[in-house]
């Protein structure tokens, strides 16, 4: 017989993607901690509390991927990746998560990092990002001999309430690159999200201007990598992209992919003592750590045919969102309170 897990707190749309991970386990998705049983393991998304006063719990935390769809999880998209962290999760920099055990102990073969290397050079060469997001091209300027580009956040995610002890505001960031940067040419780019009015925009962000060159909007992520030379972030996900295409990245925060040596750090990181080739470090990231999923919702697949999929994937969509998806995005709105 299979074993049990208990899952808490995930909206109904998600149910049949956390079944479609722990094909093993026999799932109970319950709503009152009175049907928790001891010593029960629980599955809940990110930082999300639940029952967690109770210590006789076995907690497993989930959350999207590194490669997770073509479209935004705001609206609603069914993800291709997520991961289950039985220890932490990925961007909580206060405990150790499973990927930061994967990237501190384990022994990196020779079979897995040429897997690592051929994935990595799918990734860039496909123009893949989270997201997969259409957009129009940027051409940096011809006179520009030094461009840095600053990613937006969504200034409440939990990758900065948890992986960034300082600076946690989007200007802050802003202002600090221009004052420590003068001469270059800086884009800053607002998140994805903020741009499809899915999340409300960060303290002061309108002003972005006066701290820039130029603000750029409906450009994808891919075509920015391949013209920028620096990419300095908080605890974007944009800095590991970056790190794939052998960008310079500058953390101002603690996110996964720095502390290795791959990255410049502004903040130290005290148990991060390894240095990682980035192979070793793709490895880790996008081989060993997350759960790929089948587009059907059947199976767990390989990082190499979530490519695959993924490249379909975009390929069918086209540059076009379906004629709904602007309705679809208002009742989004409204439901979440954004303005």
């Amino acid at each position: 017989m299979k074993p049990k897990m208990y899952v808490w707190g995930f909206p109904r749309w998600k149910h049949p993607v956390v079944r479609q991970c722990f094909p093993g386990y026999r799932l109970h998705f319950v709503s009152r901690e009175a049907l928790i049983p001891n010593g029960a393991t629980l599955v809940i998304w990110g930082m999300d509390d639940g029952p967690l006063h109770r210590p006789d719990l076995h907690i497993v935390r989930m959350e999207d991927g590194f490669l997770r769809s073509v479209g935004l999880g705001a609206d609603l998209v069914r993800p291709m990746s997520w991961v289950a962290d039985k220890s932490g999760i990925y961007y909580d920099a206060s405990c150790c998560s499973d990927l930061e055990g994967i990237l501190s102990r384990h022994e990196f073969d020779i079979c897995l990092l040429a897997r690592a290397a051929n994935l990595r050079a799918r990734v860039v060469t496909g123009g893949l990002t989270k997201y997969n997001v259409a957009g129009q091209v940027w051409q940096r300027p011809a006179n520009a001999s030094r461009v840095i580009l600053i990613p937006g956040q969504v200034e409440s995610d939990a990758s900065l309430v948890w992986g960034a002890p300082g600076e946690r505001t989007n200007m802050g960031l802003l202002r600090r690159v221009r004052h420590n940067n003068p001469d270059a040419y800086i884009v800053y780019k607002p998140h994805p999200d903020v741009l499809a009015g899915l999340r409300v925009q960060g303290r002061n962000e309108h002003e972005a201007g006066q701290w820039c060159d130029e603000v750029v909007g409906n450009v994808s992520m891919a075509t920015l990598f391949d013209q920028v030379d620096e990419v300095h972030v908080l605890t974007s996900l944009a800095g590991f992209e970056a790190l794939l295409r052998e960008k310079r990245v500058v953390c101002y925060g603690l996110p996964f992919y720095a502390g290795w040596g791959l990255t410049r750090d502004e903040i130290p990181h005290v148990r991060r003592k390894r240095r990682l080739t980035l192979d070793e470090l793709v490895a880790g990231v996008l081989i060993l750590y997350p759960l790929y999923l089948s587009r059907d919702g059947k199976q767990l697949i390989s990082p190499e045919q979530a490519l695959d999929d993924l490249l379909a994937w975009r390929q069918q969509k086209g540059d076009r969102e379906p004629w709904w998806r602007d309705l679809f995005r208002m009742v989004l709105r409204h439901v979440a309170g954004v303005r």
